[in-house]
């Protein structure tokens, strides 16, 4: 068994205490000489591309390589999210998540399955995915389930098949998020309906990305998952989403709202130019960007989510629910997302300036 002491952030407090581990959490207890140091729950990121130079799309090796840089920022789980590109190179990096969930990286994260993002998505809000979209047949839907990893599927509702698409990864355990899309409330609160009504779990994309703002007479998208039971992704680089827009979110659906990254293969590297998709991308202060300007993914880790969350004024034990128990329960992970006695060990041990000192996945040090 090992011991950590620190300010455990727990479900219900912060309680300065001692935690007790094997592969699972054993026993919190209390410590008032506990040292300045918050214990929290592994991160978990939903949305994922790259990192310190790989990419999910370059196979399993660069899967590893990228898995292993989050963890480093405390990630303990996560999903390698796909780009759109052709067909075959979507599904061959199906297979290599696949692989990879195979044989676990040693000392390594939890890799809990893919994220699909693109190709099922809208050719008129593209945002950085590269111009191959595709219409979610029912043989691309079969060969998307067959490879056994897609945990998450990006769907523009408003795509032809769409409907019949939700039903069938809703049934197949697939959490559906409405993203890169179009679509208007109408159509929106009814796809949720229809996740909901095949027993899945709905979600949104990159909320306010990539899809219609909310108008006074066109709430679009983002009420629809606002004002139901379905979460939504966020990227909290500041880039993104604007501070004040962040709380506002987090006040209407504090327990659905989920922190990704959505990091391209430039996360960890110096600023300049990079790739995501195939496409140039060029990263300066922080901010990736295509040559028309537009944003193109992030250089974000979770860690880095985190403090911006605190600094916009989140308690740090609200804050720490975003990337731990909420997608824990939004991706359906039942084992981990909280320091509770017989859940995973998952664990991030963070300075009193919230910056990574330790990182444990399953009970083992990351590496």
């Amino acid at each position: 068994m090992t011991e950590l002491t620190g300010q455990l952030v727990l479900p219900d407090r912060i309680l300065p205490g001692r935690i007790t581990f094997g592969a699972q959490v054993q026993a919190i207890t209390p410590d008032t000489t506990a040292p300045d140091r918050y214990i929290l729950p592994g991160f978990i990121d939903g949305h994922v591309h790259g990192g310190d130079g790989a990419d999910t799309m370059d196979g399993p090796d660069a899967i590893r390589r990228l898995a292993r840089f989050h963890t480093r920022h405390g990630t303990t789980t996560l999903l390698p999210t796909t780009i759109t590109r052709p067909w075959e190179e979507i599904r061959a990096a199906l297979r290599a998540v696949a692989e990879v969930m195979r044989t676990p990286i040693p000392h390594g994260p939890c890799i809990a399955g893919a994220h699909l993002e693109g190709p099922f998505v809208s050719p008129h809000r593209l945002g950085a995915q590269p111009p191959y979209t595709l219409n979610p047949t029912p043989e691309n839907i079969t060969q998307a389930l067959e490879t056994g990893c897609v945990r998450v599927v990006t769907l523009a509702p408003e795509l032809p098949g769409a409907q019949e698409a939700m039903t069938r990864f809703a049934q197949a355990g697939v959490r559906v998020s409405l993203g890169h899309t179009t679509a208007t409330y109408e159509q929106a609160d009814m796809a949720i309906r229809c996740i909901c009504a095949a027993g899945g779990t709905a979600g949104g994309t990159h909320l306010f990305n990539a899809m219609p703002g909310i108008e006074s007479r066109r709430p679009g998208p983002v009420t629809a998952l606002m004002c139901s039971d379905a979460y939504a992704e966020m990227i909290f680089d500041t880039h993104h989403v604007h501070p004040a827009t962040y709380r506002l979110t987090h006040r209407i659906m504090p327990d659905r709202l989920v922190f990704v990254t959505d990091a391209m293969q430039a996360a960890g590297l110096p600023d300049g130019p990079s790739q995501l998709g195939g496409q140039a991308v060029m990263v300066r202060n922080g901010t990736a960007r295509m040559p028309d300007g537009n944003l193109a993914g992030s250089v974000l880790t979770l860690d880095t989510a985190l403090r911006n969350a605190v600094q916009a004024g989140t308690p740090l034990q609200q804050a720490a629910a975003l990337l731990t128990a909420n997608p824990a329960r939004y991706l359906g992970l039942t084992d981990r997302g909280s320091l509770t006695p017989g859940l995973r060990a998952d664990l991030v041990v963070l300075s009193p300036t919230l910056d990574v000192e330790e990182v444990w996945v399953g009970g083992l040090r990351a590496a």
